[in-house]
């Protein structure tokens, strides 16, 4: 028996925006809207899911996904601050590098030029 990542899911209160704008940074596609209250996103890399809540639970988020950009990292980040992320800061560990930044409903992520042993 084995298990596999089958998708990974953000509560929002307002998800069909946010999903079309996590499709839009990451080259996706939006399957299916559920009538606003499960919204599916099919990405290069994976499946992404955005469902409906009253409230988010306050606080950080427990799970962040990391991006790998492949090319330059300061115009990955330019691109995406443009298109709505918040910059929360440039962080770095020995020759590893990356920007933590926020979407445009404040869920985390970090985006860097190779996968990170970070934090």
């Amino acid at each position: 028996m084995g298990l596999n990542l089958g998708m990974i899911t953000t509560d929002s209160t307002d998800p069909v925006p946010l999903a079309h704008w996590w499709a839009g940074i990451l080259d996706g596609e939006v399957l299916a809207e559920n009538e606003g209250w499960f919204v599916v996103v099919s990405t290069p890399s994976g499946t992404l899911a955005f469902q409906k809540v009253d409230e988010v639970t306050p606080g950080k988020n427990r799970v962040h996904v990391d991006l790998v950009v492949d090319g330059d990292l300061d115009v990955e980040h330019a691109r995406l601050v443009e298109l709505g992320a918040a910059s929360l800061g440039e962080r770095s560990e020995g020759e590893n590098r990356w920007f933590t930044l926020a979407d445009p409903q404040g869920n985390e992520f970090c985006v860097a030029t190779e996968a990170t042993e970070g934090p």
